[in-house]
């Protein structure tokens, strides 16, 4: 049975609810020139999940894996099992991947790959996920003065300077891990 992109995502929801525990997903989320399939926010850790479907091609792999690299701890490339092992030939040596098999008596996934930490240093660009009401909540954190009016570049340079990046690593998954959308319903 061929897999596909809607099929792949609930089963793979459902692996990492059961992999990781607390977990936060979000999907479709823009990162450099790619949109991420999926990037999940655990503790401590922004994972990203590129799905290629059995339908899919490898052809803008390549610049995705780019993106994940700038932004992402660990990475995993998510594939129907057609693709199966020979998807690890598109991938770097840190990049995990997970094969998806559909068949009559049900689906599984399994790690064909397991993932490295990605061997970048990509704080700053995480912190670029933050919104600006997320920007000063860290700073309000941390007892920084609240930058009033400036970019977030500059308060990104700030936060980067006076909080240990440990501990500012930490708060940004858990200010991701508690993003509330509702900020933006309408009374």
């Amino acid at each position: 049975m061929l897999t596909y992109d809607k099929t792949i995502r609930p089963l793979l929801f459902d692996y990492l609810d059961e992999r990781y525990g607390k977990i936060r997903t979000f999907e479709e989320l823009c990162i450099g020139k790619s949109r991420a399939d999926v990037l999940a926010v655990t503790d401590g850790l922004l994972i990203g999940l590129e799905i290629k479907s059995d339908a899919d091609s490898y052809a803008r792999l390549a610049a995705q894996i780019k993106d994940y690299d700038k932004y992402c701890d660990f990475c995993f490339l998510v594939s129907g099992e057609r693709h199966g092992g020979r998807a690890a030939e598109h991938l770097p040596g840190h990049w995990g991947l997970l094969v998806v098999t559909l068949r009559r008596e049900g689906a599984s996934i399994r790690e064909e790959r397991a993932a490295a930490p990605v061997p970048r240093d990509k704080l700053r660009r995480q912190l670029s996920l933050c919104w600006r009401r997320e920007l000063s909540l860290l700073l309000q954190q941390n007892g920084c003065p609240k930058y009033a009016g400036k970019s977030r570049k500059f308060v990104t340079d700030r936060l980067l300077e006076k909080v240990p990046r440990e501990r500012l690593k930490q708060q940004l998954c858990e200010l991701l891990f508690e993003r509330d959308y509702t900020v933006f319903e309408e009374a």
